[in-house]
């Protein structure tokens, strides 16, 4: 008999984090569980009740209280079950701080790199270590993460980098804005920019460390798009929301890469858009930051 699979998602009280919690506790089995992450504790309770009373609920629902924000948190979260559970089989990172653009970016920038980027070099680290063969960790991320995206004096900094090296850039990056002189040093001006291109090469820094032991077993770690969303997070920055699409239908090829019995390799270690690989070089470099608000 198989055990039963234990599956958490980070930033679950709603939006796109919540629809892939209902999502996996709809589509695995009645022994596997479900853990919906958040840090308020009263959000993750009302996200749990939800998810756990939705029609097609047929796993265990729990909520758990998470500051991704603290890796230290994450990493005794990450022990936790694996004593208990012996690892985990499904890891979505999905968290991401609220960025509005009628406040100077400098100014949210701690919260903003804290969430996005801190929390995804901890999850990797500590949630990697427990990651049951045949495992998914997925880090929800953007077009935007691609190298290209960036100034080419600045790519040396993510490409072929490992993971302590990303965190050094990243905090490079958050140093420069701190001081005034990220746009100096080439730096887009929008946040979201560097912070999902280091998003995306975190994630290929340990697939690339992990590769041969993971893909005879069917493992995967790889980052997704998924397209542009409506949500809170993105209505401030976009105003045709024609072809956006909702939580649940974002979640939608998301959970189908999860849950497929069989990995692609060609998906391991990259950023997946709808069933495709972004290339990591491509995209180029904002030359108007209003035309580069794009999913």
């Amino acid at each position: 008999m198989e055990s039963a699979r234990i599956a958490l998602v980070t930033g679950a009280n709603k939006g796109i984090g919540f629809a892939l919690a209902e999502g996996l506790a709809a589509r695995m089995g009645p022994d596997d569980l479900v853990l919906l992450t958040g840090r308020d504790p009263r959000r993750v309770a009302d996200a749990t009740a939800r998810a756990a009373k939705s029609p097609g609920t047929r796993s265990r629902v729990e909520g758990r209280v998470l500051d991704v924000a603290d890796a230290g948190a994450i990493a005794a979260l990450a022990a936790e079950l694996g004593e208990r559970h012996g690892g985990v089989d499904i890891v979505l990172s999905n968290a991401s701080a609220l960025l509005t653009p009628d406040r100077p970016q400098s100014e949210q920038t701690d919260e903003f790199i804290d969430v996005a980027n801190g929390a995804t070099h901890a999850i990797l680290r500590s949630f990697g270590a427990v990651l049951r063969p045949g495992g998914r960790l997925i880090v929800v991320a953007s077009s935007l993460g691609t190298l290209g995206h960036l100034n080419p004096r600045l790519r040396p900094l993510f490409d072929g980098a490992s993971l302590d090296e990303v965190e050094k850039a990243v905090e490079s990056w958050r140093a420069a804005v701190h001081a005034g002189t990220a746009e100096e040093q080439g730096w887009p001006r929008w946040l979201n920019v560097p912070s999902k291109v280091g998003q995306v090469a975190a994630v290929r820094a340990v697939a690339a460390r992990r590769r041969a032991g993971d893909l005879p077993h069917g493992t995967l770690i790889a980052a997704v798009c998924p397209g542009l969303v409506d949500t809170p997070l993105s209505r401030p920055w976009f105003s045709d929301f024609s072809q956006a699409r909702t939580p649940a239908q974002a979640a939608r090829p998301i959970l189908d890469l999860v849950l497929s019995e069989r990995i692609d390799s060609v998906f391991y270690g990259e950023l997946v858009r709808f069933g495709r690989v972004l290339p990591w070089h491509g995209g180029t470099p904002p030359q108007d930051q209003e035309r580069l608000l794009i999913p």
